[in-house]
């Protein structure tokens, strides 16, 4: 029954993720960057000033600029960058890489318009902090409430999947490998570690997030340059094979049983918005939080969470695999990885890196996840539902670690993607909302500038 179930949402899951939604997600993306004219790279440096140089941040909201963005990557910077990236390349090539670029780089515009309309449309609930996110702007700028509705239900349905149980039974799948830790060792810690954060709401993880996501970040950057170091003759001819792939089908190597053009621009493309998120609907709900006057200074810091995401750390784990060569050998996902890490860092330093790696990222999207899950419960079944709501989401932490996953990563999987299609509408439906607000804001900083 199970085996029947998981096959007819694999199935469902492949017309979920198809060309169309693909098409769509990329289509938004570039439109968005056309009628902002390019705000993500002209607006690129400000952006990132404003999210890492810390200062006084005035007006409404529950956390800092800095908190958010950190709250928004822990959701983001998971599992997908790891064996996403993999999957990719192992599918598509090493050309996958250069769509996955141009996916990110396209992302950030909607990533900044999606954050632009989140702290736009944001509303105080009875516990006295932000509400915002896709579900709110469809809602109230498009009037469509049955429409934000809709995409609260798969964003909470999302959250026990893609952003619990998954994410736990990959952690303890990691410690399992590297450490020998049994999986309901790491299921245990796990459920009381995400337990003492989540009781405190936003404030007590974004916290906790913005301890955790630059250490993470940064020891994954670390371990990734070590391998690089022993493969630095190989990376010009990985860059190289990237961009040569791109543009022409690659051949047939070892285990490579080659690829299309078409499946290099399909896999690339839909694992870079795999992993970062951009038109899904998720981040804004982290941004909306954000204590800001103005939702365009919030939202320039939100598109650095794609740049940060897809930019940097996919491509980190990307060059790795194909300076190695082991992009041929026929493994796919985090096996493949884990391939390129270890074969030339002795004593099992590699596989170390990456378990420790794995672990971070897993129990951090845990955190932002359960915000995620938490507002769009709020959303549906109104303040009431929230305890109980992070005690159901802290015992799924322990069950994900320890069961089998096929049909809950499946389920998962579709609601990830249906998330974009409301969101989508709503995107598309208030472009002119995000153009005005971008067109005032800046004629207010070059006003204060003179």
């Amino acid at each position: 029954m199970q085996e029947t179930i998981t096959s007819f949402l694999s199935e469902v899951s492949g017309i979920v993720w198809g060309v169309p939604l693909i098409t769509l997600l990329l289509g938004t993306g570039i439109y968005l960057t056309i009628i902002l004219r390019g705000i993500q790279f002209r607006a690129l440096m400000p952006a990132l000033y404003l999210a890492f140089v810390k200062r006084h941040e005035e007006g409404e909201g529950d956390i800092s600029h800095f908190q958010a963005l950190m709250t928004a990557l822990s959701a983001t910077v998971g599992v997908g960058n790891i064996a996403g990236v993999a999957t990719a390349i192992a599918v598509g090539g090493p050309g996958a890489m250069f769509w996955m670029w141009v996916t990110g780089l396209l992302g950030m515009a909607t990533k900044y318009s999606e954050a632009v309309l989140a702290v736009k449309y944001r509303e105080v609930d009875k516990f006295g902090t932000m509400s915002g996110g896709p579900m709110y702007y469809i809602s109230k700028g498009l009037g469509l409430r049955w429409l934000g509705m809709l995409f609260a239900v798969f964003a909470a349905l999302a959250a026990f999947g893609i952003g619990n149980m998954v994410q736990s039974n990959s952690v303890a799948d990691a410690m399992q490998t590297a450490f020998g830790v049994p999986p309901w060792i790491s299921g245990l810690v796990m459920c009381v570690a995400t337990g003492l954060v989540i009781v405190g709401g936003i404030k007590s993880i974004a916290k906790a997030t913005s301890a955790i996501v630059p250490f993470m970040l940064i020891f994954y950057v670390l371990g990734a340059s070590i391998v690089l170091f022993v493969y630095r003759e190989n990376i010009p001819h990985a860059f190289y094979l990237i961009f040569s792939h791109a543009f022409s089908p690659s051949a047939a190597a070892g285990g490579f049983l080659g690829s299309t053009i078409s499946q290099t621009i399909r896999i690339g493309v839909a694992r870079g918005i795999f992993s970062n998120e951009s038109g899904l609907g998720s981040s804004p709900i982290a941004a909306a939080a954000a204590k800001t006057q103005n939702p365009v200074g919030q939202a320039l810091v939100s598109m650095t969470q794609t740049f940060i995401d897809t930019i940097i750390i996919c491509t980190f784990t990307g060059i790795v695999i194909i300076s190695s060569g082991f992009w041929t050998s026929g493994e796919t996902g985090a096996a493949l990885t884990a391939l390129a890490f270890e074969s030339r860092i002795p004593a099992g330093a590699g596989a170390a890196i990456l378990g420790i790696s794995l672990a971070f990222f897993a129990y951090s999207t845990l955190l932002g996840w359960c915000y995620y899950g938490e507002k769009a419960i709020e959303y549906i079944f109104k303040e009431r539902a929230v305890r109980p709501y992070r005690l159901v989401f802290t015992v799924a932490v322990l069950v994900g670690a320890v069961v089998k996953l096929e049909l809950v990563w499946t389920f998962a999987d579709v609601m990830n993607g249906l998330m974009a299609f409301p969101n989508l509408v709503g995107l598309l439906g208030l472009s002119r909302v995000v153009v005005d607000e971008t067109k005032k804001y800046l004629d207010h900083e070059i006003a204060r500038a003179r």
